[in-house]
């Protein structure tokens, strides 16, 4: 499969709302082995499609232990609970970070690649990792959870710096 490149943060891309997925097709199902590879290749924890700009409901996954990546087709958030802040990453915003308040817990339904629907309940780390790829597929990126003077600093920080080439020196996980 391919390492594709990553759309960073001011891509028109990364801010349009992902079109759902009408069908599971071999070419979704390369799209879909490209985008483990780039998750990867990127040591993060998941991936959204409009991330390779590719304008579609589609985010891959690992799992807790970040071995084995899932993807999730069309996936809608169907209950949340809780609060928990915690900082967060993002591939697209590379070697930012900051302190987002998410839910604790979320059960989502969404299809697998061979077209079957599947339920899934997420707390913790995975929960959070579920959020922010799903908030991605609507154009949202962590940065705009932020309170304003926050998400205003990294704006100014981005547009006076750029992002650190050592961005994945950093401990934190990127999203």
């Amino acid at each position: 499969m391919a390492v594709l490149s990553v759309r960073k943060y001011g891509d028109p891309a990364l801010r349009r709302r992902a079109a759902p997925v009408a069908a599971v097709t071999s070419e979704l199902r390369k799209v879909i082995a490209d985008m483990v590879d780039t998750m990867y290749d990127e040591l993060g924890l998941g991936l959204a499609a409009p991330q390779i700009g590719v304008p579609l409901r589609l985010v891959v996954v690992a799992d807790e232990e970040g071995r084995a990546a899932r993807a999730l087709i069309n996936p809608v958030i169907t209950e949340q609970g809780g609060e928990i802040t915690a900082e967060e990453g993002c591939l697209s915003l590379p070697g930012i970070f900051a302190p987002v308040k998410r839910a604790e817990w979320v059960r989502l339904e969404a299809q697998d690649p061979d077209g079957k629907a599947v339920a899934l309940t997420a707390r913790g780390l995975r929960a959070r990792v579920f959020q922010h790829e799903m908030d991605h597929l609507d154009g949202v990126l962590f940065i705009d959870r932020l309170d304003p003077v926050t998400r205003d600093r990294i704006k100014r920080r981005i547009k006076k710096d750029g992002f650190a080439e050592d961005a994945a020196s950093h401990r934190a996980f990127a999203l």
